[in-house]
């Protein structure tokens, strides 16, 4: 038999690719779709509960395949009901998965990352530094073990009804492992997710949106955060290689390719950096007769930042500003921050490469 680390791990295989992976074990494509069930819809985690497979099928599976989650490290549960997770990625490595539980439904904020290269002013995972792309087993695997661990819903569905990459990291920048995680997403041969209850959220990466909007049909969240170019370099840097326009112009098109899409802007309230009343009308000026809509984010603060969250008052004037020119706008409510779980909290443990890899040379240097 062949050593766990040389095993396929199917968890991560949508249908295609596990079509391929049949027909290359002398099996039928077909028993791709009942093999995702099995994974996806009935939480089997080992071949010998697949009993409508036969046992030489099951054998061969238990030679060159396995089923492998996230290993779980750590679970904080919020006073307001909400649960992190903390998995281990190899190597020290950690990345975090929050699940927000509401009347009408379950929403998981998953991971694509370990870290962010991106490093927005405002958020604890762009601190940590970068390490490494998460792998489509390991992003699914996220949602794999929240529907595994959490009690079904009142009417006997996962208790995932939605799914925001939101988490630690920059999904388009990782859109290798991220097309296979949504293709599991959408199937209805696993978990059969709305394209409208999975919702990407990106700092601007111009050419993936363009790429995602013929790939694939799901909602997009903007990380936005400012009307202006000169504020937007300092928040969030990746607006010095593709500026408001040019993103404005990427998303625009996003939403032209498909019916009905909208865009949804996020935008952090950071006091006296970018809540003012003229913020307000910049941020409508660009939006305005678009179908887009702005969700404003009371900043979350996390040790060593240097913003504070705006007033309640100045959020609620900016919302009422939007809305009087117009613009559909909504204040997220904030959750699990007591378990550093809210927007911008999520750092898990990161390694960052870069650094290392500088701090390495450093020494090298030093003991020449």
């Amino acid at each position: 038999m062949r050593p766990e680390s040389e095993k396929v791990n199917l968890l991560g295989l949508p249908q295609g690719a596990l079509e391929n992976f049949f027909a290359g074990i002398g099996e039928q494509p077909f028993r791709a779709r009942q093999v995702l069930q099995w994974i996806h819809q009935r939480n089997a985690d080992h071949f010998d509960a697949m009993t409508d497979l036969s046992k030489g099928l099951r054998a061969k599976l238990e030679e060159s395949a396995v089923i492998r989650l996230p290993a779980l490290l750590s679970e904080k549960v919020s006073n307001d009901g909400t649960i992190k997770w903390l998995f281990e990625s190899g190597a020290g490595q950690a990345v975090e998965t929050v699940f927000i539980p509401e009347p009408g439904r379950g929403t998981l904020c998953i991971s694509s990352q370990v870290g962010c290269a991106l490093d927005c002013a405002f958020c604890a995972t762009g601190a940590q530094g970068f390490n490494r792309n998460l792998v489509a087993a390991e992003i699914v695997g996220q949602v794999n073990y929240a529907n595994r661990a959490l009690p079904p819903r009142a009417n006997g569905e996962p208790a995932v009804t939605n799914v925001v990459f939101m988490g630690m990291g920059e999904p388009l920048a990782n859109y290798r492992n991220l097309l296979p995680a949504l293709d599991l997403l959408l199937s209805d041969f696993s978990y059969g997710l709305s394209r409208r209850r999975i919702t990407v959220s990106t700092s601007g990466i111009v050419p993936q949106i363009h790429k995602l909007g013929d790939d694939c049909n799901v909602s997009l969240a903007v990380s936005l955060h400012a009307p202006n170019d000169q504020l937007r370099n300092y928040l969030v840097p990746i607006n010095r290689i593709h500026p408001i326009a040019e993103l404005l112009d990427a998303c625009w098109t996003y939403a032209a390719k498909r019916a009905n899409r909208f865009i949804t802007f996020e935008y952090v309230m950071l006091r006296d950096i970018n809540d003012s009343i003229g913020h307000a009308h910049e941020l409508a000026g660009l939006l305005r007769g678009k179908t887009a809509k702005v969700n404003l984010i009371p900043f979350n603060p996390f040790p060593g930042n240097e913003f504070y969250r705006s007033e309640s008052r100045d959020i609620a004037a900016f919302q009422a500003a939007l809305r009087a020119q117009g613009i559909v706008a909504t204040t997220r409510k904030t959750r699990g921050d007591d378990i550093s779980a809210a927007c911008g909290q999520l750092a898990g443990k990161v390694s960052d490469r870069v650094r290392n890899r500088l701090s390495e040379k450093k020494a090298k240097v030093a003991t020449a």
